[in-house]
C-alpha cells in the first residue's frame, strides 16, 4: 500500500508524524505522504516542521516518507502561486482539495489544480469533460479514496478516468489510526468503485510513479 494523501497533527490529525508513520508501517505500507492542510496562513509552519520529521525518520523505517501538503479551501486565482511557493520550500509532493461533493469547496479549484501541475487532485467530485481531458494532459493524477463523505464520486472518477485513460491512485486521506487500509483494503474499494480488475495493478504503480518522480525532483533540487 502506498498513501499519497494523510493528516497529522500539524493540520487536523490526531497523531505526530512519528506515529502516523510507525502505524501505517505496521499496516504494510510501502510509502506514504504527510500532506497537511495548508494555506498562506501555515505553510511557514507546516512544510519545514514536517520536512524536518521526514529528515530525521527517513532512516529509520522500513517505507519511504515524503512530507508534503494539501492546499485547502484556497480561492482557485491564488492557487498557481501557493504551488509554486510550496515547491520552492521543499514540499515533496502537493495535493489540492478538490470539489467534494461534501464540502462547499470553490467552483473552479479543480481546475486551477490542474493549471498548477499540482501531483494529486485529491476527492475532486464532479469534473467537466474538459478538466477530465485536461488532467489527463498535464499529467495530474485523480485521487479514488477510502474516505467517507468523500468517497460518494468514486464510481464517478473511476469510470470517467476509465474511460479517457487518466492515471488515478487510491489513498486514505487519513487524520486518525482507523482510517488507514491494507493493500487487500484498497483492492475492495477499487472493485466498489467499478475499477476493472485487470486495470488494479496498475493503480498501484501510478503511486509508485508518483513517489519516484517526487523523490527525483526532491534530490535534484537538494543537489
Amino acid at each position: 500500500m502506498i498513501d499519497l494523501h494523510t493528516h497529522s497533527v500539524f493540520s487536523d490529525g490526531e497523531l505526530i508524524p512519528a506515529e502516523l508513520i510507525r502505524r501505517a508501517q505496521y499496516n504494510g505500507y510501502e510509502a506514504i505522504a504527510i500532506t497537511d492542510h495548508v494555506d498562506h496562513s501555515n505553510i511557514d509552519i507546516v512544510v519545514p516542521r514536517l520536512l524536518e520529521a521526514v529528515r530525521h525518520l527517513n532512516d529509520h523505517v522500513s517505507i519511504e516518507v515524503l512530507a508534503g501538503a494539501e492546499i485547502t479551501h484556497v480561492p482557485p486565482s491564488l492557487i498557481p502561486d501557493l504551488v509554486r511557493e510550496l515547491r520552492t520550500m521543499g514540499a515533496m509532493i502537493v495535493l489540492v482539495h478538490g470539489e467534494t461533493l461534501v464540502e462547499p469547496v470553490q467552483e473552479g479549484t479543480n481546475r486551477a489544480a490542474i493549471e498548477a501541475d499540482v501531483d494529486i487532485l485529491a476527492h475532486p467530485g464532479i469534473m467537466t469533460t474538459e478538466d477530465l481531458l485536461f488532467a489527463k494532459e498535464r499529467g495530474v493524477y485523480l485521487e479514488i479514496t477510502s474516505r467517507k463523505g468523500h468517497s460518494l464520486s468514486n464510481g464517478y472518477i473511476a469510470r470517467e478516468a476509465q474511460r479517457f485513460g487518466i492515471p488515478i491512485v487510491i489513498n486514505t486521506d487519513a487524520h486518525a489510526p482507523s482510517d488507514l487500509i491494507t493493500r487487500d483494503m484498497a483492492i475492495k474499494i477499487l472493485l466498489g468503485a467499478g475499477i476493472e480488475e485487470t486495470r488494479i495493478n496498475s493503480v498501484f504503480l501510478n503511486s509508485k510513479q508518483v513517489v519516484e518522480k517526487a523523490l527525483r525532483r526532491h534530490y535534484a533540487k537538494a543537489h
